[in-house]
C-alpha cells in the first residue's frame, strides 16, 4: 500500500494544473468531473479572484467563461496576456455565444479556442488535451531560441572583445578598458533617455571605437617620442580606417559602431578629426564615447604616467565642456558621479 501511495503521488505531482473560472456553480461541477480524474483542477468563481490565483501559482492551462459579473472573460484575458509571466499561458474561452464578432474579439485579445456551452466530455477533454501539447511545444521551441540567443550574444561579445584586442595590439590599451568605457558609454546613454535597445548596442560598439589602429604602423603607435605632423597625419587617419573596416558589416550594431569609430575625435568646437565637424554635426553616439574613453583614461594608470582621482579627471571634463565635449552631455555625466564610481570599483576589481 505504501509503494502503491507513493507512486500515486508522484503522478499526481505530474498532473498538469488547470484553472477553471465561472461564476455558475453548475458549470464548475460539470467542469470538475470531466477533467479532475487526468489533472489537477483549481476553481475561481470570478475573473479577480482568477487573476489572484494565478498570481501566486501559474497554471498550465486556463478554461475561462466570458460572461461573469466582476470582470468579463475578454478583460481577464487581456490582463494575463500583458503580463510577460502568464502570457504564454493559454486560455480557453467557455461560451454559450457564437457569432463572428465574439469570436473575433476572443482571438483579439489572445485566447488559443473555445468550448461551447453546453459542455460536452469528449470535446473538453480533446481541447484540453490539443493546447496542453501545444503549449509544451512551444515552451520548449522558445527555451531553443533563448538558448540558441544567448550562444549568439556571447559569441558576438566575444568576437568583439577580439576585434577590440586587434585594435589594440600595437597600443597599451587592456581589454579591461574596452568593455569600463563601453559600461561609461552605456550609463551615459542611459541617464539622457536612450532606449535600452539602443543602449545595450552602444555598450557592443563603443569597444570598437579604435578598431582602424590596427591599420597604424607599430612605430607611430608606440612612439617614445612627440608624433611629428607627418605622422600625426597618419594616426588621425585610425578614424577613417575603423569606419571602412565596420561600415561592411550589414547589423545595426557594426553600422553603429562604424559611426562611433569616425567620429569619435571629433570636437563639440569643431577642431577635431577627421572632418571637423562642430557641435550637433557629431553623431551623439561619437559624443558619448568621445567623452567616456577620455575619462577611463584619464583615470587609467599607464607607464607614463599616473591614475588621476575621479575628482581630477570631472575637473578636466568639465573645463572641457563646450570646446571638446558636448556641454549637456558633461552635465549629465557628472551627474551620475555615483554610478560611474560603482562602474569603476567593478572593474578594479577585475584587474
Amino acid at each position: 500500500m505504501m509503494i502503491e501511495h507513493k507512486v500515486t503521488s508522484q503522478i499526481t505531482l505530474k498532473r498538469k494544473r488547470i484553472l477553471i473560472v465561472d461564476d455558475v456553480p453548475k458549470n464548475i461541477d460539470l467542469l470538475k468531473n470531466i477533467l479532475s480524474e487526468q489533472y489537477h483542477v483549481q476553481v475561481a468563481k470570478g475573473g479577480k479572484l482568477a487573476l489572484e490565483i494565478v498570481n501566486r501559482s501559474l497554471p498550465d492551462i486556463i478554461l475561462l467563461d466570458i460572461m461573469m459579473p466582476d470582470m468579463n472573460g475578454f478583460e481577464v484575458c487581456e490582463q494575463l496576456k500583458s503580463n510577460p509571466k502568464t502570457q504564454d499561458i493559454p486560455v480557453i474561452f467557455l461560451t454559450a455565444v457564437t457569432d463572428p464578432q465574439h469570436e473575433q474579439r476572443g482571438f483579439d485579445v489572445g485566447c488559443v479556442d473555445f468550448i461551447t456551452k453546453p459542455i460536452t466530455p469528449l470535446t473538453t477533454l480533446a481541447r484540453v488535451s490539443t493546447h496542453l501539447k501545444l503549449a509544451e511545444e512551444n515552451l520548449r521551441n522558445k527555451q531553443i531560441i533563448d538558448d540558441r540567443t544567448r550562444e549568439l550574444d556571447e559569441a558576438l561579445e566575444s568576437a568583439i572583445g577580439m576585434l577590440g584586442a586587434v585594435s589594440q595590439l600595437n597600443d597599451t590599451d587592456t581589454g579591461v578598458h574596452m568593455w569600463r568605457m563601453a559600461d561609461y558609454c552605456a550609463a551615459l546613454a542611459r541617464a539622457i533617455g536612450w532606449d535600452e535597445a539602443k543602449v545595450e548596442l552602444l555598450k557592443l560598439a563603443a569597444p570598437m571605437h579604435d578598431t582602424g589602429k590596427v591599420g597604424i604602423p607599430h612605430s607611430i603607435l608606440k612612439s617614445p617620442h612627440k608624433l611629428t605632423d607627418d605622422e600625426w597625419v597618419i594616426m588621425r587617419q585610425h578614424t577613417v580606417i575603423g569606419h571602412e573596416i565596420l561600415i561592411r558589416g550589414e547589423a545595426p550594431l557594426f553600422k553603429l559602431a562604424a559611426e562611433v569609430a569616425l567620429g569619435h575625435h571629433e570636437r563639440w568646437d569643431g577642431q577635431g578629426y577627421p572632418s571637423k565637424l562642430k557641435g550637433a554635426e557629431i553623431p551623439q553616439s561619437a559624443r558619448i564615447v568621445a567623452l567616456a574613453d577620455v575619462f577611463d583614461a584619464l583615470t587609467m594608470q599607464r607607464p607614463y604616467k599616473r591614475s588621476w582621482t575621479i575628482e581630477e579627471s570631472f575637473e578636466h571634463i568639465q573645463q572641457a565642456a563646450g570646446t571638446q565635449f558636448d556641454p549637456d552631455l558633461v552635465h549629465v555625466f557628472l551627474s551620475i558621479e555615483d554610478e560611474l564610481r560603482c562602474i569603476k570599483e567593478k572593474w578594479d576589481a577585475v584587474e
